[in-house]
């Protein structure tokens, strides 16, 4: 049976393409340091879950060479005017991180990078709704334990998990049992605190109520060292902690009805 759900997995990945290198005005020093902090550690094998019900959409490079969760258009991208929309022309600290680009060159990395990603993704999401009748997306991120500078929340009192919903996407009961769930488990959780929204191809965004989004960002403290990039000892445990959260989800969405 065709699976319900599809889990969004952004910004794990390292790669920085040779060709796009040099684009770049960082040393090899300042760029890792900077991959160290841009990137969601780990993700990809955090919600790598049990359950054969989810379908996972990774980006295959690092969000410094184009970010997937942005709008297309700067003009509808609240961080393009940090310098940070769909493709990053400043680093989270502000420094210049590549010249801006003319429009042929633009238009080059998003046809080789971001429009690809996104047809996959509305694929399985299409594919899922002919299918099922329904979809769950779920947005996999990670955050930083202390904000970055970019960041447009700057409290320092930061959860375990953050939740992040979309009015018209998100159910209310979805929110509760995810965050119920994470409760029980004995994590901490906000919602929509310090980070909102939840991912949904732009041609359902808000047209298609049988399409179900909701973003899971979990805090790095809990299974990395922030300073190297290296595995906690605890990543199993918080490893199978989200798989049990993600696959109740995913259950509980299943028995419902979105009509």
């Amino acid at each position: 049976m065709h699976p319900t759900s599809v889990l969004h997995i952004p910004h794990s990945s390292t790669r920085i393409p040779p060709e796009e290198r040099r684009s770049l005005h960082l040393s090899d020093q300042a760029l890792q340091t900077e991959l160290l902090k841009m990137t969601d550690w780990y993700t990809d094998k955090l919600f790598d879950i049990s359950t054969d019900a989810a379908i996972p959409v990774i980006f295959p490079v690092s969000r410094l060479i184009v970010d997937p969760e942005r709008f297309e258009d700067d003009a509808q991208e609240v961080m393009a005017t940090k310098g940070m929309g769909v493709i990053y022309t400043r680093t989270s600290d502000g420094d210049k991180l590549r010249k801006p680009l003319d429009q042929h060159e633009r238009d080059r990395m998003l046809r080789a990078y971001y429009r690809p990603h996104h047809a996959k993704l509305n694929s399985e999401v299409t594919n899922t709704l002919e299918n099922r009748g329904k979809a769950l997306i779920i947005d996999c991120h990670s955050f930083p334990s202390k904000p970055h500078q970019h960041e447009t929340h700057q409290s320092k009192d930061r959860p375990d998990i953050c939740i992040g919903t979309d009015p018209f996407h998100t159910p209310d009961w979805l929110t509760e049992s995810i965050r119920s769930d994470f409760l029980n488990r004995g994590y901490s959780v906000e919602i929509n605190r310090p980070f909102s929204g939840a991912l949904v191809p732009i041609n359902f965004y808000q047209k298609e109520k049988a399409i179900a989004s909701i973003m899971i960002e979990v805090n790095r403290r809990l299974y990395l060292n922030e300073d190297t990039g290296n595995k906690r000892s605890s990543f199993t445990n918080v490893k199978e902690g989200i798989d049990g959260v993600v696959s109740s989800l995913i259950n509980t969405f299943n028995e419902q009805n979105l009509e």
